[in-house]
């Protein structure tokens, strides 16, 4: 697995377990984590409220406090990197569809693919 992809996934589980546990994020990590992955999971954090208000617009009815903490999770780092300069947007919903996929279903990861395309239409827009 590529470093950004690591680091996607980590960032994923940090935040999978943050959402379910509520514990600080730095009480989560075991062992050195990457740099990428903590930053990630802490931008997520202090934008928490923001990310899930645009993915409740996008989802249109799926309020983002019904998803799973797992679709919850990669949809909001997948907004932080669609926000930032450092990835293309392709890279970003492409790798948000494929941990949904492998980590949720099939199903969710269509879902996070509608969600994040029609952010990053807006976005253009």
């Amino acid at each position: 697995m590529s470093g950004r992809r690591a680091a996607r996934r980590t960032a994923v589980f940090l935040l999978y377990q943050w959402d379910v546990t509520g514990q600080p994020l730095a009480s989560l990590y075991e062992g050195d984590v990457d740099p990428y992955a903590s930053a990630l999971a802490e931008r997520v954090i202090a934008q928490a409220d923001d990310l899930d208000a645009r993915i409740s617009a996008a989802a249109e009815g799926w309020p983002a406090e019904r998803l799973g903490s797992v679709e919850r999770s990669v949809l909001r780092v997948a907004l932080v990197e669609l926000d930032g300069d450092d990835v293309p947007d392709e890279v970003a919903i492409n790798e948000a569809v494929e941990l949904a996929r492998r980590y949720a279903s099939d199903e969710a990861a269509r879902l996070v693919n509608g969600i994040l395309g029609k952010i990053a239409r807006e976005q253009v827009a």
